[in-house]
Order: structure tokens, then sequence, then C-alpha cells
């Protein structure tokens, strides 16, 4: 299990083994460290809480559950179930591979207040036929019947800055030089957003059941016409006639 903190820098592509190109995300992502360890006995649930990208100034509080740690401005906890670690430990880059896969979750861009058409893909009404200002609109809403809206209703409203998670991302390429990762795939947000990445280990990701190419030997028998009928199962009625 890994997981990291990072800040969306632009999208480019890449150029697989087979010629293929692919689009791809880059992400700075670390170093952070952890300054907080939670556990069931004492919290009553397990995380691991790291820190990314340092400021100059933090509340009283923000300093007193910082002590001794640098002044980080994003705090983000993960579930910890397989990694061991410790309050002030180093988190790096390194810990994903080419392959692995990850989910990333970010803040979308957020777009203001947005009509139906923008915000729910609504087809609009007729522009033709005497229908005039009312090509963008959503049309009668809680006209009839129980004469109100019900909650939940698609209508205009504020879109986006909404937090968005993306799974399954494929690790395409990893430089721990620059401590830039870079995934296949859009991930939300704009450029300089923070993003958080977390992945479970490559063997759990990838993990399937193996197939086997073994058959009955009944059916095998079948095949080659070499079948006996001691091999076949005889239904109830047909063994008390026997």
């Amino acid at each position: 299990m890994e997981y990291l903190i990072g800040r969306k820098i632009g999208m480019t592509q890449r150029f697989l083994a087979d010629g293929t190109a692919v689009t791809v995300t880059g992400i700075q992502a670390g170093p952070c460290k952890v300054t907080a360890v939670k556990t069931l006995k004492k919290d009553g649930y397990a995380s691991v809480q790291i820190g990314f990208n340092e400021k100059k100034k933090l509340s009283k509080p923000e300093k007193g559950h910082l002590k001794d740690l640098p002044t980080y401005a994003c705090l983000h906890e993960f579930p910890a179930k397989a990694k061991e670690v410790q309050k002030g430990d180093e988190l790096l880059i390194t810990q994903f591979a080419v392959g692995d896969l990850l989910d990333a979750t970010g803040i979308s861009k957020g777009k203001g207040f947005q009509g139906v058409v923008k915000r729910h893909h609504f087809g609009g009404s007729k522009k033709t036929h005497g229908n005039k200002d009312q090509l963008r609109m959503p049309g009668s809403v809680g006209s009839t019947g129980p004469a109100h809206i019900f909650k939940g209703m698609r209508m205009a409203g504020h879109m986006g800055n909404e937090t968005v998670t993306i799974k399954n991302l494929e690790v395409i390429e990893v430089a721990p030089a620059e401590g830039i990762l870079l995934v296949k795939g859009a991930i939300p947000g704009p450029n300089n957003g923070v993003v958080t990445l977390f992945s479970l280990s490559t063997t759990e990701a990838k993990y399937e059941e193996p197939k086997t190419t073994e058959e009955p030997k009944v059916a095998e028998n079948l095949k080659q016409g070499e079948a006996t009928t001691e091999q076949i199962p005889q239904k109830d009625s047909e063994q008390k006639v026997s």
C-alpha cells in the first residue's frame, strides 16, 4: 500500500514500446513526511497522516501539531493497513513503479453558476415554430401533480469545485531525480492543484485467479470416443430400471 501527495504540473504524451501514443499527466509528488500515526487502540481507527508543500506561517494549533516538523500547508490521512511507519519518516516517489495502478483525488475546476445544458447536458428546446428565448431553459418543473420541486431535481446551479477521484490510473514513467510521476489519463483539477495518490501493492491490484486448462476426464474421453458407462453419471430413473 503506497500513498503520497503532489501537485499537478500539466499533461503531455508518451509513446509505449509498441508505438502507441498515450496521454499522460505529470505530477510533482513528494517528498512528504509522516506527521501523525493513528492506531486502532488509541484513536479508534488506523491511519497515517502525511504533510506536503511547506508554507511560512502557521496558526498556533498547527504549530503544536507539527512540532519539530516542517510547516506543511497540506495534510492528508491515508488508511494504513500494510505499511508500518513512524512520525517523521520521509515518503518519496520511489515507492511507485511503472505499471502500478493508483487512485488520484483532486478538486475539479470551478465553473461557477451554470445552466442545465452545460451542467447536466440537456439537449435544449426547439429553435423554430414560435419558440423564442427558451433554447437553453430547463422547461416546466413541478407544475402538476405534487406542485413542488423534489430534492435532487436537475436544475441550474453551482458547477465544479468538487472532490473527484479517478481510479486505476496506470503509472507510465517514474523520474526519482526530478520527483515527477507520469500517469496514464487525466486527473481532475487545474495545474498546480493538490493531488493525493493512493495505490495498493502491484500484486494486490493486478491479481487474477489462475485459469485451469484441464478438463474433466469424462469430457476428455467423450471427445476421444472412449467413454464407458461407468464414467458417465446415470439418472436415478435409469439406475432403477436397470
